[in-house]
């Protein structure tokens, strides 16, 4: 049976899914870009390994930190706005024992904010995404990509015009396991409840105003004077930083959210937004970067 490789290669692991007459029929995972022991090649011939001893793949699409400076072959950004087609023509093209590899471009744009800004890996899924939905070809859009740097993007009539990044969630991981927030109070068995009060009370805090800095503190002096917990703490920081993001994006009353991330953390951002009266809609990231992986057949 004929086949081709496509996979998401970011920076913590690479997810790989062999695809045979249109289906995903097998998946691997295999270490990320900053976690390599070997070459990324050595890598990524290990991963496929099992899968060649029945014939060799067709072709291999891969998006990500694999097309990054520190990646595979460094891929320059497309610039925004950017639709399938600019965006295709500047994939790199390389070639893994004769099999023809293409690594897809990021996105670079000018941020609402005024600075420069850069993805690689999430423009994958916005593509796919409007692949998936025709209602994304027309109007104008906003979709949020929660993760370890959060990603809010414009798209207009099918096209990604902007995005803006946030550092909430390495901060967040930063705060909890290299701060003195959450050292005030000793550890527990995990309390999911306190953490879900903390997360309301931290977006509380970001609906009162631009108090993060100081606010950030209250993590640990209500440890110290309440008797909060080191599980209410996390959460609170969560909700926090999440309420501060989304109240410098702004977002409209009545304006519907597209989301694309891990479950768990989008069900945070939902909630963030829903204090605010605006809608959310739950977007499969699976799904969307396979169909953004797909988009390259077209190119070939």
């Amino acid at each position: 049976m004929s086949y081709r490789i496509v996979g998401d290669w970011g920076t913590s692991r690479l997810r790989l899914f062999r695809i045979e007459a249109g289906h995903v029929v097998a998946r691997v995972e295999a270490a990320g870009i900053g976690a390599l022991e070997d070459t990324p090649e050595a890598t990524l011939r290990t991963a496929i390994a099992p899968w060649r001893a029945d014939g060799e793949p067709q072709a291999i699409t891969l998006c990500g930190m694999v097309g990054s400076r520190n990646g595979w072959i460094e891929v320059p950004y497309a610039a925004c706005p950017a639709d399938v087609a600019g965006w295709a023509a500047e994939a790199g093209r390389i070639a893994l024992d004769g099999v023809p590899v293409a690594i897809l471009a990021g996105l670079a744009c000018t941020a609402p904010s005024g600075g420069p800004d850069v993805m690689r890996g999430e423009e994958t899924q916005l593509f796919g995404a409007i692949a998936r939905d025709p209602v994304l070809r027309t109007g104008r859009h906003r979709i949020a990509l929660p993760g370890t740097h959060s990603k809010w993007a414009t798209i207009e009539d099918g096209r990604i015009v902007a995005f803006q990044t946030f550092f909430t969630g390495e901060l967040f991981a930063l705060l909890r396991d290299r701060s003195t927030l959450l050292r005030a109070a000793a550890r527990s068995d995990a309390d999911p409840a306190a953490e879900q009060a903390g997360f309301a009370h931290g977006l509380t805090r970001a609906g009162d105003g631009d108090l993060l800095l100081g606010a950030l503190f209250e993590a640990r002096s209500a440890q110290l004077i309440e008797g909060r917990s080191p599980d209410w703490a996390a959460g609170y920081l969560s909700g926090l930083l999440i309420g501060r993001e989304i109240a410098e994006l702004a977002p409209t009353a009545g304006e519907t959210v597209g989301l694309i991330g891990d479950p768990a953390l989008c069900d945070r951002y939902a909630r963030a937004l829903a204090a605010r009266g605006i809608d959310t809609n739950l977007l499969d990231g699976d799904a969307c970067v396979l169909a953004g992986l797909a988009l390259m057949e077209t190119d070939r």
